[in-house]
């Protein structure tokens, strides 16, 4: 039994002893593929920057050194510097920041005592708290330091760390890294040399290669001038060869674009007598056209002006706007700013003709001082040929004009003249795109109702010869679409329409007609109805339709339709009884609960004598009243005004206001008699009334050519015109033509008071408020309850209020819930405000008696 104990410890001891040299013999052959791998790479990295991610990969093989660093003495400073850095906690802007500390820290230490160091987590804490060196980046769980030698100098230190608790440093793994440090010194004297020979050849080289600099150099100056001469040339040839003016622009361009970049090109000319600036060509990603403008303060203006070609770059262009030497009359959208501008002026005997410009957008491309000097030398050659043309083109134009009066004078010659029946033929297409655009709506694309009322004129007669062809008329109301306009603003309204007008055309037959009579009302023409059940059919499907909920800028939102129907029936006479009976069954599905339909019956007209109803149009039973409001101030003497409402009420539509009142116009001349009659009445009932100052809402119908001679004289017959103040909506004011804002400022210039009403109720133009001198200016309901909501708003509202100061404006905040914030608005500078959005009429009254109107 003691022998099989002896023999079994025996073997024992053995194995111990075989595993003790398998790990030496393991761990000498881990040493010498780290030393040969290391070797390879001293021969063969080109730089010290790739020495030591190799180091870093042999490492990590065999030690755990994913956090390693490198860490040499500079013989200059004699301080220690990074080499190379790597971990896996602190970035390298960390150990960057702390270059200056590592004599400091743990690393100097091992410098200092020149010797291998190992610590834990808990040895670093306490060497540090025992002074011998300072804590520095986020603590390891595991460091060890070893330096490294060149000869019997230290010249560095080599340094891993790990950051797990299980993961430390065996004395294999310490014998290691000191191995690699004795061989670390050499291999970094090798590539230094190595990289001394490489940059020796590379002087050598470029002396080699400077020699042939200056040959190059003349052979590139040579193709140059051979290229220009080319380029003159072409140009040269344009002058004989381009068609037109048009071509020669066009070939001009093609030009440019093979010596610089030419994406966006445009040739402006000058005309000094008048003082225009004019683009007869302009190729632009952000613009179609460029419209001709007076001589100015522009880029263009500054290039006309010095007769020099002008770099014009982000920083230069600060400093000409700041200088003044260049002003924009609008702000510029950011994407749509230049970032490098090149123009050049087209100089001739006679001066400077205009310029041709070049530029890019979103840094695409940065203009060079080459491309200057390319462009100004074709820019003197392009202005002769322009020139040329030009002159060519007054000449050809005299020519035109000379036959043009023989071709007056000479019918026959007329009829055989091929270029003018082109010309017919073109205007003809105009016209027929005109009169498609006059009888159609622009938002919608649906036929207005120009159109409708003609249809339904022809389907009125065409059912009087033949009575067994029966038709219907729908008209619709949307439900809650004033709501929608507030909530999401117009263009979402506008959004609404179409989508809406889509759906009603999806309900109706081919031969049927669906109109827009404007703003939220539809009308539909059915015909060939063979049963008056198949009009309530088409009704009911637009009505399950609108039920259905609509998504606009991610908004769920609920409307529905009223509709009025009437069908056929021989006492028509006229189109306007048969829209003034759909429209009255329309207004009593709305008065009923709104989302149906309704079928017009005579009792809804009964208030209306037949007799009178026959003889008289539908819009002369709109009586005028009104009813009592206030605007509310809030100034030191807390003072009121009383407002007026004007409104008409309709046999069959009940109350309506002066904007649902024009809408029955058929045609513009019973427009304008409509509301010179609503005018006359207004301002009757606030003389009744003995107020100082009427507010009365105008179109800019009355502003036209012709409507503002019966507009002024109607104003010229009432007494006292000072108590009358005209609003025009800002909409209207802001497409108005040049006739019209002209017209506009001669109302002020004649003495009468004028309003600007439902200003900023989508973007804010105070160009409005320093071009026309109003009296009043009444805000948006939408925006005075942003400026509540939104920083940005109340900006707006201060600049605002700065002009109107300056020009004296009386400011007032709307709205149907405005009251609620007046206190609110008030610390945003408001004083003025009124719940209503009618027809105003304002006088003063104690504060007493405006609170109890309200």
């Amino acid at each position: 039994m003691e022998d099989k104990l002896s023999v079994s410890s025996k073997l024992a001891y053995q194995n111990k002893r075989l595993k003790t040299l398998l790990n030496k013999y393991k761990q000498s052959h881990h040493l010498q593929n780290a030393l040969i791998q290391l070797s390879e790479q001293a021969s063969t990295v080109a730089e010290l920057t790739l020495l030591y991610p190799a180091i870093h990969d042999i490492l990590q093989k065999y030690v755990p050194s994913k956090s390693f660093y490198v860490v040499l003495l500079n013989q200059y400073s004699q301080s220690l510097e990074l080499s190379y850095f790597s971990d896996e906690k602190d970035g390298i802007a960390v150990a960057l920041n702390q270059s200056n500390s590592f004599d400091e820290g743990a690393t100097g230490y091992v410098f200092k005592q020149g010797k291998t160091t190992c610590f834990t987590k808990q040895q670093m804490q306490n060497a540090a708290a025992e002074g011998l060196f300072k804590a520095l980046g986020t603590p390891a769980e595991h460091w060890v330091g070893v330096p490294v030698y060149q000869e019997h100098n230290i010249i560095g230190v080599l340094a891993a760390q790990s950051y797990d608790t299980k993961q430390g440093y065996s004395s294999q793994q310490i014998q290691l890294l000191e191995f690699m440090s004795l061989y670390l010194a050499t291999a970094i004297e090798r590539v230094k040399k190595r990289e001394l020979l490489e940059s020796e050849v590379k002087i050598r080289t470029r002396a080699l290669t400077q020699s042939n600099d200056a040959l190059n150099l003349e052979i590139e100056q040579r193709k140059r001038a051979l290229q220009r001469q080319q380029i003159l040339f072409k140009i040269s040839e344009i002058a004989t060869q381009a068609k037109n003016l048009d071509d020669a622009y066009f070939k001009i361009h093609e030009i440019i674009k093979t010596i610089t970049y030419a994406e966006n090109l445009y040739i402006a000319l000058y005309d000094k007598e008048s003082g225009w600036i004019s683009f007869p060509y302009c190729v632009d990603e952000f613009k179609e056209n460029t419209q001709p403008r007076r001589f100015a303060k522009g880029y263009s203006e500054l290039v006309i002006s010095t007769e020099e070609t002008q770099l014009i770059h982000p920083c230069r262009a600060k400093e000409l706007i700041e200088s003044g030497v260049v002003q924009r009359a609008k702000p510029v959208q950011k994407e749509q700013m230049a970032t490098s501008w090149l123009g050049a002026p087209l100089k001739t005997a006679q001066g400077v003709i205009g310029l041709i410009v070049c530029q890019a957008y979103d840094n695409k491309h940065i203009f060079s001082r080459d491309d200057c000097e390319l462009i100004t030398f074709v820019s003197h050659q392009i202005a002769a040929v322009l020139q040329t043309k030009l002159t060519n083109q007054a000449i050809a134009k005299s020519h035109q004009e000379l036959e043009f009066r023989v071709n007056e004078k000479t019918k026959e010659l007329r009829q055989t003249n091929l270029h003018l029946q082109m010309q017919i033929d073109e205007r003809k297409k105009i016209e027929q795109q005109l009169y498609h655009d006059a009888h159609h709506d622009s938002l919608t694309s649906l036929p207005n109702r120009s159109l409708f009322l003609t249809q339904l004129e022809k389907t009125l007669q065409h059912y009087q010869r033949f009575p067994e062809h029966n038709f219907a008329v729908l008209f619709i109301d949307l439900d809650k679409f004033k709501d929608i306009n507030d909530q999401l603003g117009h263009h979402a309204g506008d959004q609404f329409l179409i989508n809406v007008s889509e759906l009603f055309a999806q309900c109706i037959r081919e031969h049927d007609l669906l109109a827009r009579l404007g703003g939220d009302e539809f009308v539909i023409l059915l015909t060939h109805l063979t049963e008056p059940q198949q009009a309530e059919d088409v009704a009911n499907r637009i009505i399950d339709l609108m039920k259905k909920p609509f998504f606009l800028k991610g908004e769920s939102l609920q409307s529905g339709a009223s509709i009025g129907i009437t069908y056929s029936k021989k006492s028509y006479t006229h189109t306007d009884e048969i829209i003034r009976d759909a429209d009255a069954a329309m207004y009593h599905a709305k008065n009923s609960g709104k989302n149906r339909y309704e079928l017009f019956h005579p009792l809804l007209t009964q208030s209306i004598p037949a007799q009178a109803l026959k003889a008289q149009h539908h819009l002369d039973i709109l009586p005028m009243s009104f009813r009592s409001s206030e605007i509310i101030t809030l100034d030191e003497q807390h003072q009121s005004e009383s407002l007026f409402e004007a409104f008409g009420e309709h046999p069959i539509l009940g109350f309506t206001s002066f904007d649902i009142l024009k809408k029955f116009a058929s045609d513009k001349e019973q427009h304008l008699e409509i509301e010179l009659q609503l005018l006359q009445r207004a301002y009757a009932q606030a003389i009744t009334a003995n107020v100082t100052m009427a507010l009365v809402p105008c179109s800019g119908l009355l502003l036209e050519e012709h409507e503002f001679v019966l507009f002024t004289d109607t104003l010229n017959k009432q007494q006292g015109h000072s108590q009358l103040c005209l609003l025009f909506d800002e909409q209207e004011i802001r497409h108005a033509s040049a006739t019209q804002i002209e017209n506009l400022k001669k109302l002020s210039q004649l003495g009468y008071s004028i309003g600007l009403n439902n200003f900023a109720k989508d973007r804010c133009e105070l160009n409005l408020l320093t071009d026309i001198n109003f009296d009043y200016l009444l805000l948006s309901s939408t925006f005075s309850k942003r400026v509540l909501q939104q920083e940005s708003y109340d900006f707006q509202l201060q600049g605002v209020l700065a002009i109107t100061k300056l020009k004296a404006m009386k400011v007032i905040a709307k709205g149907p819930s405005i009251l609620n914030f007046r206190a609110l608005l008030d610390k945003h500078g408001l004083a003025f405000f009124v719940g209503k959005q009618h027809a105003l009429v304002c006088s003063e009254l104690p504060e007493i008696q405006a609170t109890q109107s309200l």
